[in-house]
């Protein structure tokens, strides 16, 4: 057997190929950045273990035997997942690791934000000593601090929030009512989600219904004090009309570790736009994070390696066996 890591961003892969080893396969690895790339390195695969290679429909129809496609993450907008299911190969991702990591950093972006941190240490070293922020600001109890998204990570984010004692509100139509109210935290349905909160963190899956779900004419539905945050996926925002939003003031702030070209562009403008934060895709990251998700998507490997049920198929939908 086969197993294929088509690209990595790891120090080492000497975990996956242990445990993969041990499943009985010769495990080889590339870093492939195009799908001619892709089909090149993973003649014969039996299991791909996937990071950031595009695996589309063409990639897909040259697996000829393989029994699993691994995404070493929590989104999958980089494989097709409907192709793969019409193949019968079923896509898993590792859904439960970094939850606390992206939670807090989440987090740590809206009350910086919040609390005008970042603004406050520019005047001050440009020389401006006030006792006051500049600008006016509630008290986190006066504050809506939703999820739009109620899955693990949304959920994490606001047990956290609870503690600073905002009011708690999500919107996700796909969770129950009685998931909500187990957690103590209020609904909003579509349009609520952009006109209430003082503090909206996104949390959903990236496609189609979602991309630039943030866009110029959401935007204009929010609050003029509203902080956004992005931890999930770049393109649930239209960043062109989030940096004109903060130009105009048309919301106060936000914070953004996820991009819809990475690296961000020297010459975008969300660059030199105001009251904002950036990170570089480092939300997930944590010393024990990596190693993590490393063990978990070889594992799965492993487990479609040997026939056995998989943990975390999500192109349910579309497999056909």
């Amino acid at each position: 057997m086969k197993a294929i890591i088509t690209d990595y961003g790891f120090p080492t892969i000497d975990l996956e190929i242990e445990i993969l080893t041990a499943a009985g396969a010769e495990v080889t690895s590339a870093q492939c950045k195009t799908p001619a790339e892709v089909i090149a390195a993973s003649v014969g695969a039996d299991v791909l273990l996937v990071q950031w290679a595009p695996i589309n429909a063409e990639v897909i129809g040259s697996l000829d035997r393989c029994k699993g496609i691994v995404r070493y993450g929590i989104g999958v907008d980089n494989v097709d997942l409907q192709a793969a299911g019409e193949r019968g190969i079923p896509v898993c991702n590792i859904p439960d690791y970094c939850i606390e990591e992206v939670a807090y950093h989440s987090l740590g972006l809206a009350l910086g934000l919040a609390r005008q941190i970042p603004q406050t240490d520019l005047a001050v070293r440009a020389g401006t000593w006030k006792i006051t922020p500049p600008n006016s600001f509630p008290a986190f109890r006066e504050v809506t601090f939703a999820t739009a998204g109620f899955g693990r990570i949304a959920r994490a984010v606001l047990s956290r929030a609870a503690a600073f004692g905002f009011q708690l509100a999500a919107y996700d139509p796909f969770v129950e009512d009685a998931v909500f109210a187990a957690a103590k935290v209020r609904r909003l349905d579509h349009d609520s989600i952009f006109s209430e909160p003082g503090i909206l963190s996104l949390h959903l899956p990236l496609s189609k219904d979602t991309r630039h779900w943030v866009n110029r004419e959401s935007l204009g539905r929010m609050r003029k004090d509203a902080i956004i945050i992005n931890t999930a996926r770049g393109g649930l925002i239209d960043t062109n009309a989030l940096a004109e939003a903060l130009e105009l003031k048309v919301i106060a702030g936000a914070g953004l570790d996820v991009f819809e070209t990475e690296p961000l562009p020297l010459d975008h403008p969300m660059r030199s736009a105001p009251n904002v934060v950036l990170t570089s895709h480092t939300a997930w990251f944590s010393r024990g994070s990596v190693p993590e998700l490393q063990r978990k998507a070889a594992e799965e490997g492993a487990r479609a390696l040997r026939g056995e049920p998989l943990r975390n198929v999500v192109n349910r939908a579309f497999l056909k066996i």
